[in-house]
């Protein structure tokens, strides 16, 4: 194996690695939104653990933070509990700095 090919290896590795642990970051991150919104709802329990996990499936229906968004927007409204957009977004942003900092100590 070639010098090239050794550092184009680790690079690889290197991009899965970190591919990985943004994935686990966005699913912490939409557990602990998922978690605050059923805060907002009056939530607690087993309740928040169910929504939470309603949250992190809501990622799944398309590439991005539009999906997740959506569908906490959505509760709030159906609930008719006061959050902005710019509330919801800046906690979203929040979190993920949280959650990225919770996967990297682990990692």
């Amino acid at each position: 194996m070639t010098t090239f090919d050794k550092r184009k290896d680790g690079f690889e590795k290197k991009f899965a690695h970190d591919e990985e642990l943004q994935f686990k970051a966005q699913a912490r991150r939409n557990k602990l939104l998922g978690l605050w919104a059923a805060e907002k709802f009056g939530l607690s329990g087993e309740e928040a653990e169910s929504y939470s996990k309603e949250v992190v499936l809501s990622d799944l229906e398309e590439p991005g933070d539009e999906d997740v968004f959506r569908k906490v927007r959505a509760d709030f409204d159906a609930r008719g509990v006061e959050q902005t957009d710019h509330q919801i977004r800046r906690t979203m942003d929040e979190l993920l700095a949280t959650a990225m900092e919770q996967v990297n100590s682990e990692a």
